[in-house]
């Protein structure tokens, strides 16, 4: 939003303040208005939009609250700026409570006023932003679970449609924490084999014994600790789908089990000589390069073919960094409610170091990050250094791990230090009240630096 394009009404009996700070901020290039008393500013509200509001405490007739009461009913969206010169903690606490977003204690500074209004146009454009990314995420942008806007994922997404209407197998591949199990899920929900069970292995969590036993069941007395029969996976996945995770880690005697199945469509479990027949689609990942593998001789060739019937790519995030602001939003939304945090986005400057991040971990990374950041934040904009993405220093050894208390102690100290000690300007940037502030103070038993005499 351009300051032309700003709108702010300022609403204060007094005519000498009206008028200086018409000029202030015109001067920055913002358009403005002024009404004298509550009344000629709610006539206002009633007939022009307006995106700021800065409006006097104490007025005759009509005070600065009934007007911030009648202006949250009549234009909500309008941010609104109280000017009292009765500071109190009660009075700011009053008004915040009832919506408005900041105070400002008169005598003030032209630059004081001029940094505020700076803030609350960013935030507006920040929200306006966000709001467009909920729109996109209600967009087609979605295979189930797994969002995107790239064109590579899209691909993705079309190719795992088609593969879904079909019975073939599915071989999965990409790095880790790029949501291949996430698009085999997708797969089976949009597949004929939706209302069947989808079942999980990951091959790579257990010993081959125990692995044998989980995909094929086993008899009573098969080894050691087989009191009972037991039903294995391909049989709890029997008319739906197994998913066979990190297939790449398979020993050579599984992988002979695996292509008998694939083929037969039979197996015995452990211990037991009675053939079971099995009706599964079967969907397998890895993020090992299969074709090298097979050159190595440690994957089987024919293994391999019957699983890379259709084989789908998932591309790293790095590939598709178009999708950050929008995995960040849908992150945000989904978590919201789980952490009982309400967030209105993210900082330019977060989100540009989101944009430059390698991501090694891939959307799995990005998603924990998030949720660092929506837990450790203090305000409701998610700023760079609740992401906790910042090294060491070259050569400096990284810091150990901090519980989620130190984190906001160390920070609400440095802001502190850095504002002097100023507890309106550190709330300001911190974006809590002066209140909050105070209490965290309290609890951290941090002291604020003596004023300069």
């Amino acid at each position: 939003m351009s300051t032309a394009s700003t709108r702010i009404l300022i609403v204060d009996d007094e005519e000498i303040v009206r008028e200086s700070l018409t000029g202030w901020l015109e001067k920055d290039g913002y358009t403005v208005a002024s009404a004298a008393d509550g009344p000629s500013a709610i006539e206002k509200l009633h007939h022009e939009p307006w995106a700021i509001l800065l409006v006097d405490m104490k007025m005759p007739g009509m005070d600065g609250l009934q007007v911030l009461e009648q202006a949250r009913k009549i234009q909500p969206q309008a941010t609104t700026v109280i000017m009292t010169a009765y500071a109190t903690v009660e009075t700011a606490v009053s008004a915040m409570k009832i919506g408005a977003y900041d105070y400002l204690v008169k005598p003030f500074d032209p630059e004081e006023l001029s940094l505020m209004i700076q803030k609350i146009v960013r935030q507006d454009e920040l929200l306006r932003e966000n709001e467009t990314l909920r729109r996109a995420l209600k967009r087609d942008y979605h295979f189930r679970d797994l969002v995107s806007k790239s064109a590579l994922m899209q691909n993705v997404f079309e190719l795992a449609r088609t593969a879904a209407r079909s019975q073939s197998t599915i071989l999965v591949l990409g790095e880790s924490g790029t949501g291949k199990e996430l698009l085999a899920r997708a797969i089976h929900i949009e597949s004929p084999r939706h209302s069947g069970p989808f079942v999980a292995v990951s091959c790579a969590a257990l010993t081959e014994t125990l692995l044998e036993s989980e995909l094929f069941g086993h008899e009573k007395g098969a080894f050691t600790g087989a009191a009972a029969r037991r039903r294995g996976t391909f049989e709890t996945a029997q008319g739906g789908t197994i998913f066979l995770d990190e297939i790449g880690d398979v020993s050579p005697k599984l992988q002979v089990d695996l292509l008998r199945v694939l083929e037969d469509r039979r197996f015995c479990r452990v211990g037991g000589s009675e053939p079971i027949a099995v009706d599964v689609r079967v969907i397998a990942a890895t993020n090992r390069d299969l074709n090298k593998a097979v050159l190595d001789g440690t994957f089987r060739d024919d293994l391999f073919y019957r699983l890379n019937v259709i084989p789908i790519t998932v591309p790293p995030l790095r590939d598709r960094r178009e999708d950050i602001p929008l995995l960040v939003e849908h992150f945000i939304e989904r978590m919201s409610a789980e952490l009982g945090r309400k967030v209105d986005g993210v900082s330019r400057d977060a989100m540009a170091m989101l944009m430059s991040h390698p991501f090694p971990g891939n959307v799995r990374e990005l998603r924990n990050i998030v949720e660092r950041a929506m837990v450790c934040a203090s305000g409701p904009v998610l700023q760079v250094i609740d992401f906790g993405l910042v090294g060491p220093a070259p050569g400096q050894p990284a810091a150990p791990p901090a519980s989620l208390e130190e984190v906001e102690r160390r920070h609400i100290a440095a802001i502190l230090e850095q504002s002097g000690g100023n507890v309106s300007q550190a709330a300001r940037i911190l974006d809590i009240d002066r209140v909050t502030l105070y209490n965290k103070i309290k609890k951290y038993g941090l002291r604020l630096r003596e004023p300069a005499v």
